[in-house]
């Protein structure tokens, strides 16, 4: 039982990948502009990253190795080389957006233009991660977390067409603007199936000393953290479908329209819910970007990390994190639009899915590893419709971002 209570694991790490900014933009513009049609992404890339996710504590938890420290080590640093750039580049820019998002929230709370909250939210995370330990974090985000359950509370409330929203997890064919639908299914999957958030969670796991003993835990943690996630997304979408659409707005290109969604259902409460939403999961999601940054910079160059270790203990690491907030900071800081650079970067998350995933096939199947613990035929199976979806994913993001981003 006691291990079952990591489960705060999995919903931190949820929260990072699914209740953010990235998943709220996406799902509310799949809401508002094609109703319950592409419920169907969220239920897939909730089902791929419960894989992933579940084989990353797997791996971890058996071979004592995060995913960077393996990819590292079984295939040379030069081949680690190449997903440490892309994830480098595509966790700064979905970090840069959380950022944006936690200013949007306060931009709402207090009226002051988001630009200049950008530097004071980067000065904040920083703050947490330089004071407090991984367990403090894991379990304070995962527990503040819970306020987004309002979404769905909120989407039960609408009481839409049940039928119809069962309708919407069946992928069909857009009846209209087919290259925004398509555009903003592989927004929705960038959102879902982010590479940070597995190989965060192997990190989590090594940080929280897992071993064999918690395999059982780590696959009700995986199943129940990103299920919690892919929920909350799903019942953001409804509700965007049956308030945005109702209020005219079929798209979303303003993130002051983001509130509308709760008002009419919570009256003034529902405001006051969606900024708490929105503030807590950004600023989750941004320390554990900014952690995921540290960790991969350490664990590819072989330096001493840990959350839980005081800075002077790990002086790389904790630089790395400080200088990937600040830097993050900026774009926001000088007036870039959070909502279009949260589209484009789910869109370029799930582009880039290939160069973690590949490697980490390898990994799975490999004796020295993970033993008698390697894939069977359904994590294999499951992990190559990944790959090949990441692949297609990467062909057709160029082209979608430019006939049907917004």
């Amino acid at each position: 039982m006691k291990k079952l209570l990591e489960i705060s694991l999995g919903v931190v790490t949820s929260v990072g990948g699914f209740l953010e900014v990235g998943s709220m933009a996406t799902a509310a513009q799949a809401g508002a502009a094609f109703r319950f049609q592409l419920i169907w992404a969220v239920v897939l890339g909730t089902i791929c990253i419960i894989f992933l996710v579940e084989m990353a504590g797997r791996f971890a938890a058996v071979s004592h190795h995060t995913i960077a420290d393996g990819i590292r080590e079984r295939f040379g640093f030069n081949a680690f080389l190449w997903p440490l750039l892309a994830a480098l580049l595509v966790n700064f820019l979905v970090m840069a957006a959380e950022i944006g998002g936690v200013a949007i929230a306060l931009e709402l709370a207090t009226g002051i233009g988001f630009q200049w909250w950008a530097l004071p939210v980067a000065v904040l995370a920083w703050l947490f991660l330089w004071k407090g330990t991984f367990g403090f974090i894991e379990k304070g985000v995962a527990i503040l977390g819970l306020v987004t359950l309002c979404f769905v509370v909120g989407a039960v409330m609408l009481k839409p067409d049940w039928g119809q929203v069962a309708a919407g997890a069946v992928p069909t064919l857009p009846d209209h603007d087919a290259a925004s639908y398509w555009f903003m299914a592989v927004s929705i999957l960038g959102a879902s199936i982010s590479p940070y958030l597995f190989m965060f969670y192997s990190s989590g796991a090594i940080e929280d000393e897992w071993d064999k003993s918690y395999l059982g835990a780590n696959r009700a943690i995986a199943g129940l953290g990103m299920s919690f996630g892919g929920t909350i997304a799903i019942g953001v979408l409804i509700v965007a479908a049956l308030v945005l659409a109702a209020h005219g707005i079929e798209q979303v290109d303003d993130y002051h329209q983001l509130p509308l969604m709760l008002i009419p259902i919570f009256g003034f409460w529902g405001f006051v819910l969606f900024v708490a939403s929105l503030g807590i999961a950004c600023f989750g999601a941004a320390l554990e970007i900014g952690l995921q940054q540290a960790y991969l910079v350490a664990q590819g160059f072989g330096w001493t990390w840990g959350e839980d270790l005081k800075p002077r203990d790990d002086p790389g690491f904790s630089t790395v994190y400080t200088i990937s907030l600040f830097l993050a900071a900026i774009p926001i800081a000088l007036g870039l639009d959070p909502l279009k650079l949260t589209i484009f970067s789910m869109a370029l998350t799930a582009a880039s899915l290939p160069l973690t995933v590949v490697p980490f096939l390898f990994l799975l199947n490999d004796e020295r590893y993970v033993g008698e613990h390697r894939n069977g035929m359904i994590a294999n199976a499951a992990v190559i419709f990944i790959i090949a979806l990441g692949f297609v994913l990467a062909i057709v993001t160029i082209p979608l971002q430019i006939f049907g981003g917004t």
